[in-house]
């Protein structure tokens, strides 16, 4: 899929969740002043939309490709005019906010969100923010390592359970390849 066919299934997406809030009005209408103030602060709080600022700047850059691409002789007027387009189009960045603050505020109570907000911009929220990626990637590392340590115990000590009951073989069991390869030390940081 092309930068420009994403670029135009966004705006179909953009549309369709437009008319969805349009045909959801009492939904809307349950939701008070204060409880959308603290929503709009929890998403700014935890940076909820910040992964969606590249679409418009890649939406416009594939646009522009694909006219000149057409249009080569009209480059000039082709970067000119989308580059316009795409800045009166940037004030439509507050609409996804609303958006994202109406879903929030149909998810969270008042209170939840204002304890978002306080714990997000605390200096611990603003560190977990920061860093939570990396150490996620770190305990999933030590899950997998704790994971193989296991499953190896586990498979040794049953065999050697078997290996000790009435008619077993006398050799004992062995576990399974996997089960048997020795736990790596973890030197994450």
């Amino acid at each position: 899929m092309t930068l420009a066919d994403r670029a135009r299934c966004l705006s179909v997406a953009f549309v369709s969740a437009a008319v969805l809030a349009c045909a959801l009005p009492a939904a809307a209408q349950d939701i008070s002043e204060s409880h959308l103030k603290a929503a709009r602060a929890a998403v700014d709080s935890i940076n909820v939309t910040d992964q969606f600022d590249s679409i418009l700047p890649q939406a416009a850059a594939a646009l522009k490709a694909e006219l000149i691409q057409k249009n080569p002789d009209r480059q000039q007027l082709i970067l000119q005019t989308v580059d316009e387009k795409t800045l009166w189009l940037a004030g439509r960045r507050a609409d996804l906010e609303k958006e994202a603050a109406m879903a929030y505020a149909r998810t969270f109570s008042e209170e939840d969100l204002n304890t978002i907000s306080t714990f997000y911009n605390s200096g611990a929220g603003k560190k977990l923010l920061a860093d939570g990626a990396i150490v996620m990637r770190q305990v999933m590392q030590a899950a997998e390592i704790w994971q193989r340590g296991v499953a190896r115990d586990l498979a040794q000590s049953v065999g050697e359970v078997l290996s000790k009951a009435p008619g077993a073989q006398a050799q004992p069991l062995s576990p399974a390849p996997e089960a048997q390869a020795a736990p790596a030390q973890n030197n994450a940081n």
